[in-house]
């Protein structure tokens, strides 16, 4: 039996398997499905990534309403669900923010940051050449009015 002291060995086999692996998005993604699929977990050791990612693949994980207090610097600063850091405490320490254990952090979270920046960079120069299309237009429109 399996329940048996001492018994930490099986002689068979799993009894029943699932033949279709779990789909979260089964019946159509709902806005809280997708948004913890694209969410990007950084500062985390490779533990309590995975930890998050099957959280994620399972629809376990649920998103933090209202912010939570840091262990470390004792204020309302952590926005990211099952995390005990807030990013800054967890930078400076060189933590991970979920477990709070010195180990190596998979995707760091400066790298994260300078990505946004850089992103927002882009955006922002895209628009601007959209603005000198507006111009052009505006310079064909005094062609016309001479007819």
């Amino acid at each position: 039996m399996s329940n048996q002291k001492g018994n930490v060995s099986r002689s068979r086999g799993q009894k029943h398997q699932n033949v279709i692996a779990y789909k979260n998005d089964k019946y159509g993604a709902s806005a809280q499905v997708k948004k913890a699929k694209t969410k990007v977990h950084d500062g985390l050791c490779q533990h309590c990534k995975g930890v998050l990612e099957w959280k994620v693949k399972y629809n376990k994980y649920k998103p933090l309403t209202q912010q939570r207090k840091c262990v470390k610097c004792l204020q309302k600063t952590v926005k990211d669900a099952y995390h005990v850091m807030c990013k800054p405490c967890a930078l400076k320490l060189e933590l991970c923010a979920k477990c709070g254990k010195k180990e190596e952090i998979v995707i760091p979270l400066d790298q994260e940051e300078e990505g946004e920046v850089e992103a927002k960079g882009q955006e922002k120069g895209d628009e601007e050449e959209e603005d000198d299309d507006v111009n052009d237009i505006g310079t064909n429109n005094d062609e016309f009015d001479s007819d």
